[in-house]
């Protein structure tokens, strides 16, 4: 599994190139498909100072959509449907809304568009997760992809429907 993580790692920073720029923390998280779906991927949270990077690249999505994208509370994928993460993760009990946009989950994370081919790059910062120390840490718990976009209101999931792929975030 170390190693599965060190090759993820490696193959994120080659596409994406955002390995040279943080210094801190660093968690990953292999994206698996739920029963039924063929959804997965591999995403890569780097902290520097109070910013965390995320990248990564999800494939097997609709093409030409848009996807939800949440941590959530638990690193549980045992249920095959994705359930088994509980819902998103909030641990100061804010409102779901849109990442970067006033009050929102710590687990509420841009959606995903994917590209003709069903392929999602993600490159994105965030300032309101922590990698490894602190209330708002991510590592164990649950990354979800969904099918349907976020609404960024319906309160507390953003309607985003079924999950597709399922991960547990670790620290490297």
């Amino acid at each position: 599994m170390k190693l599965l993580n060190i090759a993820l790692i490696a193959t994120a920073c080659a596409t994406l190139g955002a390995c040279a720029s943080m210094s801190g923390p660093i968690a990953t998280a292999n994206l698996q498909p739920t029963k039924g779906n063929t959804t997965s991927g591999a995403v890569r949270f780097a902290q520097s100072g109070s910013v965390v990077q995320v990248t990564g690249e999800i494939r097997g999505l609709k093409p030409n959509a848009e996807h939800g994208f949440h941590v959530h509370d638990k690193g549980d994928c045992s249920s095959g449907d994705g359930m088994s993460t509980g819902g998103h993760f909030n641990p100061s009990a804010t409102p779901h809304g849109q990442h970067g946009m006033g009050s929102h989950h710590v687990g509420d994370l841009p959606s995903l568009k994917a590209d003709a081919n069903g392929v999602a790059t993600i490159n994105f910062s965030a300032t309101t997760m922590t990698i490894g120390s602190g209330a708002a840490d991510i590592v164990g718990r649950g990354l979800i992809v969904h099918r349907d976009p976020d609404d960024f209101k319906t309160q507390p999931t953003g309607n985003s429907g079924p999950r597709l792929a399922c991960a547990v975030i670790s620290g490297v």
